[in-house]
């Protein structure tokens, strides 16, 4: 019961600091016009979107991270490397975010940083979790638990994580194009990781991590208070990149990158469509689908915006569902 009412704890303060960020922060984005400034492809539905201020990742992360604070103090939770580098990647890949959408904001058009500047940026900080996670003594293996199976990646697990991390935080990215689409994924892919971290006992501050993910899971519930249809704000690079990172490092510190396959599942097929739209195009000039990422293109079939993000959702709970059984119970 302790470890139920400590996740209980930290969903709850989670989630209230965060609709109180949410009061605050939405009527100040408003007053600093810091719209969203949205493509000229995604049609009609899209047009009444332009002007919904933007940055809105703001509103989990900074509670996220108070909370943590907070019941740190308060000695509910450990300080550990492991939370460390969560907090660092948590931050970092928010940072770039930032800095992304507020050149949109600042140039009033679509363009932020370079592609060339996000990837540059993300390696940068992903080397540096490496560095920390070595220094930690992570173990350099790629194991699946319930196969009983233990690779050994040597020098390729710097690699491997690197690839991770910004594939991971680019996925979510790449989600983002509806109401509560991203945010809702992510709420469930933590949860799953959440529960499967507190099983995940022969990690070093577990159960730090775990409750870091519920407190997460609090504060994106209170971010869907307003970024559900008809969202009052988007949560922006600022938001995307830092929820796509922190899932793939929890999955690399607990030893669930194959599970985190699973649990990510609908991200992944998002970046995959993306990728064989681009790859059709220019090997056949011809597109596979209507529009990319893939909720635009049930968009362009005609579906309602808020069809498409609950069948999304539950499809992703599906996926967290069967990584949780997986990872735990198989």
């Amino acid at each position: 019961m302790l470890v139920l009412a400590k996740a209980m704890l930290a969903m709850m303060i989670g989630f209230i600091i965060s609709i109180i960020f949410g009061l605050i922060l939405i009527p100040l984005f408003k007053k600093k016009k810091t719209k969203q400034v949205l493509s000229v492809f995604l049609g009609e539905s899209h047009k009444k979107k332009e002007g919904t201020p933007t940055m809105g990742g703001f509103i989990f992360i900074i509670p996220t991270i108070i909370t943590v604070i907070i019941l740190l103090l308060t000695n509910k939770i450990e300080w550990s490397n492991n939370l460390l580098i969560i907090l660092f990647v948590f931050i970092s890949y928010g940072l770039i975010g930032f800095i992304d959408d507020y050149l949109i904001i600042k140039r009033k058009n679509n363009i932020g940083l370079t592609e060339f500047q996000k990837i540059v940026g993300q390696l940068f900080i992903a080397l540096i979790s490496f560095y920390l996670l070595m220094r930690s003594g992570h173990e350099t293996e790629l194991y699946v638990y319930s196969m009983g199976i233990k690779i050994h990646l040597a020098w390729f697990y710097g690699i491997f994580l690197l690839f991770i991390l910004v594939a991971s935080s680019n996925a979510v990215n790449i989600t983002d194009g509806l109401d509560g689409l991203a945010g809702g994924l992510s709420l469930i892919a933590f949860l799953a990781l959440g529960l499967i971290t507190w099983n995940s006992f022969w990690v070093s501050g577990y159960e730090e991590i775990a409750i870091f993910c519920f407190i997460l899971v609090g504060s994106l519930l209170g971010f869907l208070f307003f970024n559900t249809y008809p969202a009052k704000v988007f949560m922006g690079d600022t938001g995307s990149l830092s929820l796509g990172a922190t899932m793939a490092i929890i999955a690399v510190l607990t030893n669930h990158e194959v599970t985190f396959i699973i649990i990510a599942g609908v991200f992944i097929i998002e970046t995959l469509v993306c990728i064989l739209q681009m790859g059709s195009i220019f090997i056949r000039h011809k597109k596979i689908f209507l529009m990319t990422p893939l909720h635009h293109h049930y968009e362009k079939l005609g579906w309602d915006e808020r069809d498409i993000v609950k069948t999304f959702w539950v499809i992703g709970l599906f996926l967290a569902m069967a990584g949780v059984m997986f990872a735990v119970w198989l």
